[in-house]
């Protein structure tokens, strides 16, 4: 899969940029703040409808304008698809494949994948659990479109559900006052078990090419593992504070049961408290490195090797589970952060992905091995670099 043609307008601080990409290697050079990210962002969001950088759309609309456009002719096996987003600030988002106007924005997904690095994705390995499943949650929409759906819907619910909780709390409703809870408990343990098994699929498809890619870009025999920590698991409900227990990838058959049992059990703990205590908004992925957590124990050059490896096995995944090649591979400002070893390795590994994006501030950071085309970016404008 490739981008043919990207066009932006009123896009961050891309008035009205219009650039044909070539096959393989682009490298977009400029100092910071100049539009370079801005741009790759773009193309990040037509396969995700979500940045790697903010959360929202409103950000991506370029101040005092109305709407932004992400136009862009993605081609696979000579065949040429035309996608567009229209961000709008106060009326609704808007999106068209090959001119025609689609029902919903997300009917887009699955026409563009990518795959994007930036220093960001440290926090995956060193910070909150949200960032983790952030991670894991992106990539299964990507494999699986449907689910942008399931985690729009689950979201509704959490928040009804929570929002019924806090009124039952302050009113001291009891019994059979709360039937209505009983329905969204329905619901939740729906959604939530659907999420909960796609979240554990992935990563069982993804470990064999997470343990290659570390070994490839460390190389080291560290073997690096993902286990899934869950609220769904144990008697007692934890504070966020507290570790979870494992939940076996065993379990997957009686993800719904155990669901169902546990929001029961909890039900007076939730109307004490005024919240939803468990479900997948709550679990986190514990990334362990040589059986101990990469989070407390990996060096920094072992961190930057996880994250870059959990990247490079998403884009191994994507290129076998889905129907459109390669994914485009983003490098977002990425090898300015690593050593001389890990740039050589990491050029090598992506070398012959079909198209490959990389953002630097100096063009030297980035290995000659790679034999880009080049391009320049000043305030918001892309020329061609040679």
């Amino acid at each position: 899969m490739l981008v043919r043609h990207l066009t932006l307008s009123h896009f961050r601080n891309h008035t009205a940029t219009d650039l044909a990409l070539h096959p393989g290697v682009n490298l977009l050079v400029g100092f910071n703040g100049q539009g370079k990210t801005n741009f790759v962002e773009a193309i990040a969001y037509l396969a995700s409808l979500s940045s790697h950088r903010v959360a929202g759309y409103q950000p991506l609309i370029q101040h005092d304008q109305p709407q932004a456009i992400i136009r862009a002719l993605v081609s696979h096996d000579d065949r040429d698809v035309l996608v567009e987003v229209e961000l709008n600030r106060d009326t609704a988002n808007r999106a068209r494949i090959n001119k025609s106007d689609s029902k919903r924005v997300r009917d887009v997904l699955g026409v563009v994948h990518t795959v994007v690095f930036a220093p960001e994705d440290l926090d995956i390995v060193k910070k909150d659990p949200s960032n983790r499943r952030a991670f894991i949650d992106e990539l299964v929409v990507q494999v699986w479109p449907r689910f942008a759906g399931v985690y729009s819907d689950y979201d509704r619910v959490l928040k009804q559900r929570n929002t019924l909780l806090r009124t039952a709390r302050q009113t001291g409703t009891r019994g059979n006052a709360l039937s209505t809870l009983d329905a969204w408990d329905d619901q939740m343990v729906r959604l939530g078990s659907e999420i909960v098994n796609a979240r554990l699929d992935l990563i069982e498809r993804l470990r064999p090419f997470l343990t290659k890619a570390y070994q490839d870009i460390a190389i080291s025999n560290n073997e690096p593992t993902i286990m899934v920590r869950s609220s769904l698991v144990g008697a007692q409900v934890l504070d966020e504070d507290e570790e979870l227990p494992y939940l076996s990838f065993t379990e997957r058959a009686g993800v719904e049961t155990m669901y169902r049992e546990k929001l029961a059990s909890v039900r007076t703990k939730e109307l004490e408290r005024g919240i939803t205590l468990i479900g997948p908004h709550r679990d986190d992925l514990v990334l362990l490195l040589g059986g101990k957590a990469a989070k407390l124990y990996a060096s920094h050059g072992e961190s930057w090797s996880y994250a870059l490896a959990l990247r490079l096995a998403s884009m191994q995944l994507l290129r076998e589970e889905t129907r459109t090649g390669d994914p485009i591979l983003i490098l977002d400002d990425v090898f300015a952060e690593l050593d001389a070893g890990r740039r050589a390795r990491l050029a090598e590994l992506v070398a012959d992905n079909e198209q490959v994006l990389i953002t630097a501030a100096v063009a030297e950071d980035v290995p000659d091995s790679l034999n880009a085309k080049m391009f320049s970016v000043e305030n918001g404008v892309i020329e061609n670099g040679e």
